[in-house]
């Protein structure tokens, strides 16, 4: 399928990590979000490997998986490589398509390039990243 630019944006909007960015800054990652489709199977990402892009699944699911153990599943809305994406350093896990799946993928320097023009999006995705590492905090302490 090809996702027009709206789509694309709505689809993106979902994800938590983008609570908070206002309709142009959406359209603005829309525009250099890529469309991927990913078979049964396919390693999206590997643990270890620098980072290159960020992706958000659109249909599908994936596992993540660290050493080995399956430590999270995510579907339509979810996220994943914002870390090695914002920091540079190695992914921390491995990502593979448990069937068909359809991402939107940023390219690292595409979402530089947003977060550099837009400060505002800037702003939502620290907002988003900082959520999510307090909710894995809380989820150690419980």
């Amino acid at each position: 399928m090809t996702l027009t630019r709206d789509r694309k944006a709505d689809l993106l909007s979902a994800a938590r990590l983008f609570d908070g960015v206002d309709a142009e800054g959406m359209d603005r990652i829309a525009e250099v979000a890529v469309e991927v489709e990913f078979p049964a199977e396919h390693v999206i990402a590997r643990q270890g490997d620098i980072g290159t892009g960020f992706f958000v699944v659109v249909s599908g699911a994936v596992r993540v998986v660290r050493d080995g153990d399956v430590i999270a599943r995510l579907g339509p809305g979810d996220f994943f490589g914002e870390l090695s994406v914002l920091d540079g350093l190695p992914r921390l896990a491995q990502v593979i398509a448990d069937g068909p799946t359809t991402c939107l993928a940023l390219a690292t320097w595409d979402f530089e390039s947003v977060l550099l023009e837009e400060p505002r999006v800037t702003l939502a995705i620290l907002r988003g990243v900082a959520r999510r590492l307090r909710d894995v905090t809380e989820a150690q302490h419980h």
